[in-house]
């Protein structure tokens, strides 16, 4: 009797090792040989096994198990480098101490395509076991998603394993909203010129680093308006001037009073058009910690009030804002190109409207 001839697999191909167990091979797209990532028991399993790589490749979802294996460190930084150029450099410093404080250390020598939900979860917890603060650990997360999405998009790994993680909660903090009366009490009691300064914080909605980048270019003391597109920050220490948050450059119209206010302030400014309205007394850019203590701080003690920051003026801005022109004008003062950012973070009910409400509800009632 004849011997069986033997089938020639059409795709991959299977070895028996000299464990007993079977090796399977298959030729990627560029017609490199793989091995398969694992041993099979029986020739059946590796046959399978090699059937699903084919349908992979035919379908176009074939990743290649090398990409899967560069480490969180090697990534990390290409990614750093790639999207740098895009964020603004606050952004760029907060991201970078992310992810070499808390990425890094404690998965960067993991290979991509180990990664799972649960070395995430793991993640998490420990970052909470150590004390760190909700806001710090969202952070953290946020920035190893946008990495691990990365990997995605460039086909080194199938899915993200940031997903379905339960994250610290935020504390609910609630901004301080002043009065307008309240706030003109911190104006009158701040030394010249950082009345003006706070004046821009509570009676234009700007944020403290625009105010501190405000150059005399900026200002039209006859039209009363104010060009808001730049920003002062700091990152590590370092100042850094770049556009507003989110690239909202405005233009915001002041009270003429306000404005005459500051007209006189530029009369006696030196330099030229690009001289910054406000800084320290040796003509170098104000910083927010130095500035606060120095100069916020002691007005709002002398205002006979309590626990006010800087960013509680802005908030009340839009609070007074919105509650007589709309949610819109105030996302347009305070530079929000959504206004559920406004509505989220800044404006809040006015003590009493609600009561109002109600009158005027009886009112129609009645008269219906």
């Amino acid at each position: 009797m004849a011997a069986k001839r033997k089938t020639r697999r059409s795709f991959g191909r299977i070895r028996k090792l000299p464990s007993g167990r079977f090796q399977a091979r298959y030729p990627g797209p560029d017609g490199v040989l793989r091995a398969a990532d694992q041993t099979f028991p029986t020739t059946t399993d590796a046959d399978r096994w090699l059937a699903r790589k084919r349908i992979e490749m035919e379908e176009g979802r074939w990743l290649d198990p090398a990409e899967g294996r560069t480490t969180v460190r090697d990534w990390s930084a290409r990614w750093l480098t790639a999207v740098s150029p895009q964020l603004k450099h606050k952004t760029q410093a907060s991201y970078r101490s992310l992810v070499n404080s808390l990425i890094v250390p404690a998965l960067g020598d993991r290979e991509l395509s180990s990664l799972r939900p649960i070395t995430i979860v793991e993640w998490v917890g420990a970052m909470k076991t150590r004390g760190l603060s909700a806001s710090r650990i969202r952070q953290a997360y946020r920035v190893l998603s946008q990495i691990m999405r990365a990997a995605v998009d460039n086909e080194m790994i199938g899915q993200t394993p940031c997903r379905g993680v339960k994250l610290p909660r935020m504390p609910q903090t609630e901004p301080h909203i002043l009065t307008p009366l309240e706030a003109s009490r911190i104006v009158r009691s701040a030394t010249k010129p950082h009345d003006l300064l706070i004046s821009l914080l509570a009676y234009a909605g700007l944020r403290v680093g625009e105010a501190f980048a405000l150059r005399r270019a900026d200002i039209d003391v006859s039209g009363g308006l104010v060009l808001v597109d730049e920003n002062l920050a700091e990152a590590n220490g370092t100042l850094v001037f770049d556009t507003p948050k989110s690239h909202q450059k405005r233009v915001l119209r002041i009270g003429p009073s306000l404005a005459a206010r500051i007209g006189r302030h530029l009369e006696a400014l030196p330099g030229g058009e690009d001289a910054l309205l406000f800084v320290t007394p040796g003509g170098k850019p104000l910083r927010y910690n130095q500035w606060r203590k120095a100069y916020f701080d002691p007005a709002v003690a002398a205002a006979g009030l309590t626990d006010v920051t800087p960013h509680d003026l802005r908030a009340s801005h839009g609070t007074w804002v919105a509650d007589r022109y709309g949610v819109m004008t105030a996302a347009h003062r305070l530079g929000h190109s959504n206004a559920s950012v406004t509505t989220r973070h800044y404006a809040r009910p006015v003590a009493g409207r609600d009561d109002q409400v109600a009158a005027a509800a009886d009112e129609w009632l009645y008269k219906s």
